[in-house]
């Protein structure tokens, strides 16, 4: 008997829709697709229960004619290519001809549309059996409702995350799209709640739409035409860092692709700007011949292949730079400061060079912190003695003091990040931690992924210090901050530990410590912030009264210990 048989129909679609169906977004992604390929320009995604329940994308592109509707959820079919020749000259998102059969076959689908004004024409899908085509109302373009997602397939309906998590995907699906065709308005409804409204417009209005109002004022043109490619859009300047990746878009002739190298020419022309675990932010198109790439790599069309990567890379970095130039020639170019002058880099000396002190918004917290560092009395219970006659600062980052059995270098910044973590931990299981009421309470708007994450961590910033509540869109109003918090730089702070809670949460093992890992991380003083003695030894009484004085949050070493014994030894004493 045989052993190997035919696949059915119904079987190979949902094997197919394995690769192109991940979870919502990935339907939102082949919609929306479709729907910039009929040339839309007004496009309305309806979404429910995160994707769960429903996911709706009607446009007013050229429609489906009735003749077509038939066939056009069935698999490998598509108006996109005819001949192989075609794969190498591909002008439109989609062309595989998978999408419509492979969402048909894991969903309960209803297709309605309406071409050149003939009359509009609905068609109901499910288990990828297309039923009878019957009449609707005749507004140009389609209309896609996908209903409860993956009912007959459980096994993949299980490893759904939930309705916020999944919502957040779609957002981010959405802004991808918003943001290669700013000519082209996007509305997002979830659960009656309308989340983003955008018309058409130019990329920097499009971009504070989308991410941030604030943006705008932060961004450097790209524009270059080299040859045969042709570069556009925006990078930002340094206060637009974040802690964490997902503000990098590079569009293909306007698609969302991810590469590695392209990634790399971006981030090596912002040179000695960064330091590890930051990531620029930008908006990047890309225009090349179709012949010289290939997007038939991966049926979810992001990866893609080109002709002469290296030179693309080549020509984008140093498009990057140019536009990066005036901030490039204003930093200092330590290699060859080092070689005119020796000393430099060793510490100020007499006749050395020396870098002025700049303020940054972060170091403006140091005061709240002083002062609360000033009224705390709890001793230690190490048994060491610490005198705050023989106690120093070095370089404003490194605390040293002369203790019975030696001496100890403290660093200043983890010190007080492990304080600070431990009164987070006590504030989330007792009381809250001491607030400060602002003056004049602050509206701060979010995008709405960001939006959605800062209510998930809402109540927990609230025994933090934060006062907090939802205040219109996507924004909330900031009544109170943590006592060890300077007022005017709240929404930095707070995006900051949302990023570096996002980035680390996996690494903890609660949540909780997660966010008081992140809040501590950002509240506490910095290196380079000068302590007084007061203040020195107020930050040694508290570190000694924790639990763990020996190493931060994140695992890095706080103290550092020399006996008498070592140091006699270095001296050669012994």
């Amino acid at each position: 008997m045989s052993k190997i048989h035919i696949l059915s129909e119904d079987l190979r679609n949902k094997i197919a829709a394995g690769e192109v169906v991940e979870r919502p977004a990935s339907v939102v992604k082949e919609l929306v697709e479709n729907s910039l390929d009929a040339t839309g320009t007004e496009i309305t995604i309806v979404i429910e229960k995160g994707g769960h329940q429903l996911i709706q994308v009607s446009d007013n592109g050229s429609g489906i004619s009735p003749d077509d509707m038939n066939v056009a959820a069935q698999r490998y079919t598509t108006s996109k290519i005819e001949t192989v020749d075609d794969l190498f000259n591909i002008n439109s998102l989609g062309f595989r001809g998978e999408a419509l059969a492979s969402i048909a076959s894991v969903s309960d689908m209803e297709m309605a549309s309406c071409a050149n004004g003939d009359g509009g024409f609905a068609v109901s899908i499910l288990d990828g059996e297309v039923g009878e085509l019957k009449p609707a109302e005749p507004v140009q373009g389609t209309s896609i409702n996908v209903r409860n997602l993956f009912y007959n397939t459980p096994a993949r309906k299980k490893f759904l995350k939930s309705f916020r998590v999944e919502f957040r995907q779609i957002v981010s699906m959405v802004r991808r799209y918003g943001l290669a065709y700013p000519e082209v308005a996007f509305k997002l409804v979830h659960d009656d709640k309308e989340i983003i409204n955008i018309q058409s417009e130019s990329l920097k209005e499009r971009i504070d739409n989308l991410l941030d109002p604030t943006y705008s004022a932060h961004l450097l043109e790209v524009n270059i035409v080299k040859g045969d490619f042709a570069i556009s859009g925006y990078v930002g300047s340094l206060n637009l860092l974040r802690s964490r990746p997902g503000e990098q878009y590079i569009y293909l002739n306007r698609r969302f692709i991810k590469h590695r190298l392209l990634n790399n020419a971006v981030y090596g022309a912002y040179q000695s700007l960064l330091k590890r675990g930051e990531y620029p932010f930008y908006v990047l198109n890309l225009v090349q011949p179709a012949d010289q790439v290939d997007v038939n790599v991966h049926p979810m069309k992001i990866e893609v292949r080109f002709k002469d990567e290296w030179r693309l890379y080549h020509v984008l970095k140093s498009s990057v730079a140019d536009a990066l130039g005036n901030i490039l020639d204003t930093i200092p170019d330590f290699s060859k400061m080092a070689s005119q002058f020796p000393e430099f880099g060793n510490g100020p000396q007499q006749g050395s060079l020396s870098m002025p002190a700049v303020e940054t918004p972060i170091q403006q917290g140091l005061e709240r912190a002083k002062t609360y560092m000033n009224t705390f009395s709890e001793k230690k219970e190490s048994g060491e003695d610490v005198s705050a006659g023989n106690i120093w600062q070095i370089h404003d980052k490194y605390i040293v003091s002369q203790i019975n059995s030696g001496l100890v270098i403290i660093d200043q910044h983890v010190a007080h990040e492990r304080v600070l973590f431990e009164d987070a931990l006590t504030a989330f299981e007792k009381a809250p931690l001491g607030a400060q009421t602002l003056l004049f309470p602050e509206t701060l708007e979010f995008s709405a992924d960001e939006f959605s994450v800062l209510l998930d961590i809402l109540p927990n910033l609230n025994k933090l210090g934060f006062r907090m509540q939802e205040f219109g869109k996507n924004t909330v109003m900031v009544e109170a901050i943590p006592s060890e918090m300077v007022w005017g730089n709240e929404k930095t702070i707070i995006r900051e530990i949302m990023d570096s809670f996002l980035e680390n949460k996996k690494k903890y093992s609660s949540w909780q410590e997660g966010l008081a890992a992140s809040y501590s991380c950002h509240a506490a003083v910095k290196a380079g912030d000068p302590l007084t003695i007061q203040e020195m030894q107020a930050l040694v009484n508290r570190l000694f009264a924790t639990n763990h004085p020996y190493y931060c949050p994140h695992g890095r070493p706080i103290i550092v210990q020399l006996s008498i014994e070592e140091l006699d030894k270095r001296f050669e004493r012994l």
